[in-house]
């Protein structure tokens, strides 16, 4: 028998149990219920912790992965593809124009929007789904929609973690620009708009952006989003740098030649910037770390001068990896600050000098510790002032080690995106340590143009329980590099420079190979063992980097696809005559709901496919082809047709892919037709 029923009569107990009970539901519902006020001051009664959001604001989505609750996440738009994990959710179509079907497949106990989802709005106001306004004007309507995602996701500490990084990287920025002189301070100006040149209005967080990187925004007596800028505002305002972002930079091709818009210390100088849209276009968990790299990029060298110097330079922590082989001594991630900014470096350390062969420095013997250096965008402009030697001193000066006895590449990737691959086969064993982004900088070899030089972007280290001659070390190299252009091409990595061609690499790819120790190994080629592993494992972890590091994994949306071959889908639409104004706000909206669609977005696929086949000139006749795209027009239309009109410029992709989106323009077209008859 229990102590209750010994202590107490048997009416005591029953209601002693009784007020257990009551109190235990009360407090249940109490801690689980709450009421929020979204950005648009309105207040939501929640019963819950929401299991399944549909994200239509990006800004919000990043916010909810950022506080480790991206898995209340089960819908968003294309434009959220990063960090790692978000292209395992639903896609219900874009920002602008998002699929209410789609949303409503997934069922969603919760919807993030902003004023601009006003037919979503509509759609889902009875539906007894709350509905959540995140609009962020503001830098301070960015902080509080970080506390509102906070409490929404029931991560309220995450979310002032977050806060407080943020304010940290700018009172960090506000110090170091405070140094400057007024009168070295640069006008800086952000460029928007595809048909004529436009900024964010005077009010805007982006302009607030500029202020905290310490430039000197426009002010032009306008407020809004975005606003026109004259050629008179331009010439008067003399920009001394200006950014932009994603398609933007066609605007520098239409106006930079002109009298007037070229005449501007920024043309002039070429102090033309671009930056990913993710930073330049939200306030929100990522406005600390955009303003620290504007600011890098405003004031490269002044930054860098000990008079702007706030602390020196130091390691501050760090964090051991697993390298399994007797010649290590140690592995870790140190992480330290260069410049005041935050830098991480991958150390591993030998029991023994070692000879080490390295794409950037060539054979180097009596190396202790071999490794990669992570520049942060801040400091990317260093390696272009700073000697090779110089940089490789500030490095060990920062994790103590002597620089005569180390080898190290140098990345723009971070060390929280590096892969550890093993390998195995009987007595052999290989492991890769990779760092690999691909925005911005993937090139085609034998295609692009070699411009510049940027921090390594792919880098690979290569190290096995063999001893590897120099023959072997040497053919390792270019294993790992057949390795690393078989990864992206599996990966469909497009150029940066040529999108309708397919990425062999970034163009500041790295490669270091560790001499090791054991057996003798004479070759590593692709018939050899050693080099099927270490193949192998820099194939996979190539793969993984990006995928951390861009969150880009070969399964990803066709309309994500889309985006990467730099096709504008809303402007191919406006720029077809035959459609009226209002058929193009409906044909590019049914054109993004049919891509939503896996059997509409297979064909698109197989266009892909066949594209780079065409271009290659492996596939020299389409007419199979071009049935397969009247087949699918009229399966689009609802009956058959002879009509057919080339909507899709040459300029925009291969002829495959014109044809095929020839093909489902041509079906919505006659689709719309039929409907209005």
């Amino acid at each position: 028998m229990s102590c209750i029923h010994r202590v107490l009569s048997r009416p005591l107990w029953i209601l002693f149990i009784f007020l257990l009970l009551a109190e235990s539901v009360l407090a249940s519902s109490f801690s689980r219920s709450i009421a929020v006020v979204d950005m648009n001051g309105r207040t939501i009664e929640l019963e819950d912790t929401p299991k399944r959001v549909v994200s239509l604001v990006p800004s919000a989505t990043e916010a909810l992965f950022a506080m480790a609750a991206g898995d209340l996440v089960v819908g968003l738009t294309l434009h959220d593809t990063y960090p790692h994990g978000m292209n395992e959710k639903a896609i219900v179509g874009s920002f602008s124009d998002p699929s209410a079907e789609e949303i409503e497949k997934l069922q969603p106990d919760m919807i993030l929007l902003s004023r601009f989802h006003s037919r979503i709005g509509k759609r889902f106001e009875s539906s007894g789904i709350p509905l959540v306004y995140v609009d962020t004007l503001t830098m301070r309507e960015g902080f509080k929609m970080l506390e509102l995602m906070g409490q929404i996701s029931g991560r309220r500490e995450e979310a002032a973690a977050q806060i407080a990084c943020i304010r940290s990287q700018l009172d960090l920025v506000s110090r170091k620009v405070a140094k400057i002189p007024p009168e070295k301070r640069k006008r800086v100006m952000r460029l928007m708009g595809s048909d004529s040149i436009m900024t964010p209005g005077d009010d805007s967080f982006q302009n607030e952006l500029i202020r905290y990187a310490g430039g000197i925004p426009p002010s032009l007596g306008k407020s809004g989003h975005v606003v026109p800028v004259s050629e008179k505002e331009w010439v008067k305002f003399d920009p001394q740098v200006v950014y932009y972002c994603g398609h933007e930079g066609t605007l520098s091709k239409k106006f930079f030649h002109k009298p007037g818009w070229k005449d501007v210390e920024a043309v002039s100088k070429g102090n033309i910037e671009c930056f990913p849209c993710s930073l330049t276009c939200r306030a929100s968990v990522h406005m600390g770390d955009f303003v620290q790299w504007l600011a890098g990029v405003i004031y490269a060298t002044e930054l860098s001068e000990e008079n702007t110097r706030i602390s020196p330079d130091r390691a501050v922590k760090s964090r051991p990896l697993e390298i399994e082989l007797p010649y290590v001594k140690t592995a870790q991630v140190i992480e330290g600050t260069l410049n005041d900014f935050p830098t991480q470096t991958l150390c591993i350390d030998f029991a023994e000098p070692m000879v080490c062969l390295s794409s950037l420095t060539g054979s180097v013997s009596g190396i202790t510790t071999a490794g990669n250096h992570y520049l942060s965008p801040p400091l990317w402009k260093r390696p272009h002032r700073v000697a090779l030697g110089d940089l490789k001193g500030e490095v060990c000066r920062i994790v103590g080690r002597d620089p005569s006895a180390c080898s190290f590449l140098f990345t723009g990737a971070r060390m929280d995106s590096l892969s550890v691959v093993k390998t195995r086969y009987k007595d052999m064993t290989a492991f890769a340590l990779v760092t690999a982004g691909v925005k911005g900088n993937a090139v085609r070899a034998g295609v692009d143009e070699g411009l510049f030089y940027e921090p390594g972007t792919i880098n690979i280290v290569i190290l096995t329980n063999m001893r590897l001659t120099p023959r072997a070390m040497t053919r390792a190299i270019i294993s790992a590099t057949e390795a690393k252009s078989a990864a992206l091409q599996d990966l469909d990595i497009r150029s940066s420079y040529s999108p309708r061609r397919q990425a062999t690499g970034t163009g500041t790819d790295e490669v270091l190979v560790v001499e090791g120790r054991g057996p003798t190994v004479e070759c590593a080629g692709g018939h050899c063992k050693m080099g099927e592993l270490i193949s192998k494992a820099v194939y996979k972890a190539v793969k993984e980097s990006i995928s951390l590091q861009n969150g880009i994994v070969a399964g990803r949306s066709v309309l994500q696809r889309i985006e990467d071959r730099k096709i504008d889908l809303s402007e191919l639409v406006s720029q077809c005559a035959q459609f009226s104004r209002e058929e193009r706000a409906r044909i590019h909206r049914n054109l993004q709901r049919l891509l939503l669609d896996p059997v509409h977005a297979g064909f698109l696929e197989s266009a892909f496919a066949l594209g780079a086949a065409h271009d290659a000139g492996l596939v020299c006749d389409l007419q199979s082809f071009g049935e397969m795209c009247r087949h699918e027009c009229e399966k689009i239309a609802g009956y058959k047709t002879d009509s057919w009109t080339p909507f899709t410029p040459e300029s925009f992709a291969s002829e495959p892919v014109r044809t095929a989106l020839d093909a489902l323009l041509n079906g919505l077209y006659l689709q719309e037709r039929k409907i209005s008859r």
